[in-house]
This record gives structure tokens, sequence and C-alpha cells, in this order.
């Protein structure tokens, strides 16, 4: 507790991180596992339209993010965490009502609605003093909640996916329930500042960081077009079940966290770029030899070096993104960071699904890995010092 009080880690936040676990567990669990196995084994759809259907939940999240911002300066934390939840579970309901792709798509899509708010909010509750803790906090947060949600529910898959499902729903109204103890009040600024002037600030960051943005929308697009194809490349390319599978991401999500703040540490001792393209390298050659495997021992293997890989990547990339965020418009500058992310997040899916149903698994993953090593070169030709870079634009947005 002397930790959290050294760092202003506040009850708040600690509520905050609480309901954002909960909410990152589910949507783990129906994006990873749930909907993938639930489109292609009951409705009987092809991994085309289950990417479509994850597509279409990050689509309408991210869109919904930058409304996001806009509502924080207006209306209480609480109100929007506890109306967004309350969405979020009439999309878990909607999707046990399913029977077609056209319901599922739109089940999907009402869900992105309800998980939207938390995320941002929880990023704007960071305070200036003690960022890089905090944000480290939320982010293994998130990491450990979205990670375990596919992981726990691909045991219970094993023996019933109807009962899996009703019990992401059990959670859901946990994660409700939990949500109605957040504060009642707004988040502003020093001083509150007009939507239009926030659009323009924000403008003037994405121009100056446009040489980033290869690197947020690539990044993201490669990572996520393995999601709707790696639960049926587990069991019909590696003959795992889906217990065995999430014996494979414990481990390399393990890996990622145990080896988070480590990466994070040396990263900030070595430089940031570095780490990138050490990352970027690193992720290519583990989903290429991923590809390759064709038994539980090499995907473990594999797997743990993806998880390391991820480690490498995300501190020194987050901690670059948060320079660009204004300090007098958090929720709209991180609403709007989120979106240009999730441009990749919104492609991946449709392109992988559509990728592995007309050519294969395989060819699938190699044009990930290809994505990953590009973005390695990129960076490593790219004549712009992140640690420089971000210390300069850190000062000019803080002025």
């Amino acid at each position: 507790m002397s930790i959290l009080k050294r760092f202003n880690v506040t009850r708040e936040l600690i509520q905050l991180a609480i309901v954002l676990f909960l909410v990152e567990f589910i949507r783990g669990a129906i994006v990873v596992s749930y909907v993938p196995v639930y489109g292609v084994d009951v409705l009987g759809v092809d991994t085309a339209i289950v990417g479509v259907a994850i597509t279409v939940h990050y689509l309408i999240d991210n869109i919904v993010r930058l409304f996001i911002g806009l509502l924080l300066d207006r209306y209480s934390i609480r109100l929007i965490v506890h109306v967004g939840l309350i969405i979020s579970i009439v999309g878990l309901l909607m999707m046990s009502l399913a029977s077609n792709a056209w319901l599922l798509i739109l089940a999907a899509a009402v869900y992105g609605i309800g998980v939207s708010p938390i995320w941002i909010v929880g990023l704007s509750r960071v305070s200036e003093e003690n960022r890089a803790t905090q944000m480290g906090i939320l982010y293994t947060v998130w990491l450990v909640g979205i990670g375990s949600g596919p992981v726990v529910t691909n045991f219970f898959l094993d023996l019933n996916v109807t009962a899996s499902f009703w019990g992401l729903v059990v959670v859901a109204f946990l994660s409700w329930f939990l949500s109605l103890r957040l504060a009642n009040e707004k988040i502003v600024g020093s001083e509150t500042v007009p939507f239009r002037q926030q659009l323009t600030i924000l403008k003037r960051q994405v121009i100056r960081m446009k040489m980033l943005l290869p690197g947020m929308i690539i990044q993201t697009t490669g990572a996520t077009m393995l999601v709707p194809i790696m639960p049926s490349f587990a069991q019909n390319e590696l003959g795992l079940s889906y217990g065995e599978y999430s014996v494979v991401m414990i481990i390399g999500g393990g890996a990622a966290v145990v080896s988070m703040v480590p990466m994070g540490k040396l990263s900030d001792l070595f430089g940031k770029k570095w780490f990138l393209v050490i990352g970027f390298i690193s992720f290519a050659i583990s989903v290429y030899m991923l590809s390759q495997s064709s038994s539980i021992g090499p995907a473990i293997l594999w797997a743990t070096f993806l998880g390391l890989s991820y480690a490498s990547v995300l501190p020194a990339w987050n901690a670059l993104m948060a320079s660009y965020v204004p300090s007098d418009s958090k929720g709209v500058g991180w609403g709007l960071l989120s979106m240009i992310e999730g441009i990749g997040v919104m492609l991946g899916p449709v392109v992988g699904g559509t990728l592995a149903k007309y050519l294969g698994f395989g060819p699938t993953m190699l044009v990930t890995a290809a994505m990953f090593a590009f973005l390695a070169a990129f960076y490593g030709l790219l004549p712009f010092q992140f640690d420089k870079g971000t210390r300069t634009k850190r000062k000019s947005v803080n002025a």
C-alpha cells in the first residue's frame, strides 16, 4: 500500500483498474475465443465473416472513443462507464440470440459501443507526476485482462460453448455493479477547451507525428490479422485442443507480462528506437516460426518469443504516444490516438480472415510476419531519433 501511495495510485484508479480488468477479460474472451469458435463451429460461417464481425466491433469501438473524449468534459465518469457497460451487456445478450452472420455482426457492433468508455476514462485519470508508473499499471491490467480472458474461456469451451458464454455474462454484470462505485464527477483540465480548439490542437500533434503513423496502423493490422484464425490454426494445424491452446497462450502472455517492466527500463536506458526495431524483428521471426510449427512444443517456444517481442515494443511505443496528448485535452487526445491505432485493429481481422479463407493459415501468418519485418526496416532506416523527439515534442505539447 505504501508503494501505491508513493506513486499517487488513488483508490479511484484502483477501482478503474478492476473494472478495466473485468471488461478486457470479457472482451478478450469474446473476440479471441468465443466469436471465432461460435461463428465457425456453431453458426457455420467462414473465417472471413468472423473477421468482419471482429472488425465491426473495433470499428464501432474506435469511432465511439473519439466522442467519449468529448463526453468526459461534460458528464460524470460513473454515468459514462455505467451506461456503456449496460450497452455492452445488451450486446452480449444479442450474441446469444444470433442465428446468422448478420446478427452476429450487429451484436459485435453493439458490444463495441459498450466497452469503449472504460479505457479512455482510465487513461484520463493518470496523473502527470507519475504518468509512467500509472500508465504501466493500466497497461499491465489491460494486458492481463485481455490475455487471461481467452485463456480461461478456452478451457471451458472444451466442455460447453453455451456455459462458457453465460459465465462471461455473469462477469459482465459484476463489472457493471462495480462501476457504480466510480467517482460521480467530470474530467476537466485546468481550463475547459472548446471541442473545435481541441481538434485543432490534436491535428497539429498528428501532423508532427506523421512518420509514426505507419507503425501505429501496420502493427495493429498485423497483430489482429491473427485473431480470427488462431483458434482454428491451433486446432487444425497444430492438433491442439482449446485447453492446450490456452497453455500456449498462458506461457506466451506470461512471458510478455513478466518482461514488460524490465523491457521498459532497458528501453529507457538504451533508447526506445532500437527496442522498437528489435521488437518488430523478433515479432516477425516468431510469427514465421510459429506458422512452421506442427506440435505443441515448438508452438510454446515461439509463443514465448512472441511474448518477449511484444514486451519489447509496447512500453517504448506507449511512452512515445503519451507525449502527443495535450495536457488540457486528455480525453479527446487519447480518443483520437486510440482511433488512429484502431484503424489497424479494424482492418486486421477482416484482412486476416479473408486471406485465411482463400490462401490458408500459413500464408496469412507469413504476410503478418512480413509486415513486422517491414516495420523493423522502416524504423531502423528512418532518420528520426525517438528519444530526442519525444523529449522535444513533450516540451512543445505541454508548453
